[in-house]
C-alpha cells in the first residue's frame, strides 16, 4: 500500500493510530528541521573541524540557531494566517 492511499483511508481509522501517526509525522518534521539547522550552522559557522570549538565558532553557532529558530516561527506564523484568511483549497474549486 503505497502512501497516498494509507493517507486517504485514515478517515475510517482508529483515533488512537491517527493520534500516533500525527505526533510521529510531528517528530519526523521536527527530525527534518534539526538536520536542516545543524547543516546550515555547520557551513556558516565551521571553517575548519578541530577537537574543540573557539569561542567565534560558538557564538556563531548560538546566533546560527536563534536566527533559524526566529525564522521558522515567522514562516510557520504566516502560514497560519495565509490559510484563516484563505479559503479551504476544495471550496475554492467548487466557485
Amino acid at each position: 500500500m503505497d502512501s497516498s492511499s494509507s493517507a486517504a483511508g485514515l478517515g475510517a481509522v482508529d483515533p488512537q493510530l491517527q493520534h500516533f501517526i500525527q505526533v510521529e509525522t510531528q517528530k519526523q518534521r521536527f527530525q527534518q528541521l534539526v538536520h536542516q539547522m545543524t547543516e546550515l550552522c555547520w557551513e556558516k559557522c565551521v571553517d575548519k573541524p578541530g577537537p574543540r570549538l573557539d569561542s567565534r565558532a560558538e557564538a556563531c553557532f548560538v546566533n546560527c540557531v536563534e536566527r533559524f529558530i526566529d525564522t521558522s516561527q515567522f514562516i510557520l506564523n504566516r502560514l497560519e494566517q495565509t490559510q484563516k484568511s484563505k479559503p479551504v483549497f476544495s471550496e475554492s474549486l467548487s466557485d
